[in-house]
């Protein structure tokens, strides 16, 4: 079973996230900002983040770019979650080092088709 750790401050969307990912059959744990989003990746080692942008504490960007800056957690998939769907706000989030980016609202399957490509690739 693949864990994923969500990093999202909005409890509706957190739940939401959990709760369907979990009927998929993942392991699923939750940060509520940037600082504990660092923290759980570092002592659970998930093997997909799915990392909101717009964060308290720390936003998603500083989260990604000092797990990815850290040798333990580097090659942790990291999927951006986002409201703003400027093409910047994409360039953003894949110069921090995420490997995948999403709008919200979050379209689930193809969340998911994200997912799977993103822990196939690491498996691999």
């Amino acid at each position: 079973m693949s864990r994923i750790l969500v990093v999202e401050d909005n409890e509706m969307n957190r739940e939401m996230l959990a709760r369907r990912l979990e009927r998929r059959g993942f392991h699923v744990s939750i940060a509520v900002d940037g600082s504990e989003g660092i923290q759980k990746a570092r002592m659970e080692m998930p093997d997909l983040i799915l990392m909101d942008l717009n964060l308290p504490e720390i936003d998603g960007l500083e989260a990604t770019a000092t797990l990815k800056q850290d040798r333990n957690t580097s090659r942790i998939p990291v999927i951006a979650l986002t409201a703003h769907a400027m093409v910047t706000d994409q360039e953003n989030a894949m110069r921090a080092g995420c490997d995948d980016f999403a709008t919200k609202p979050i379209e689930f399957n193809g969340l998911l088709a994200k997912i799977y490509a993103l822990l196939s690739r690491n498996h691999a």
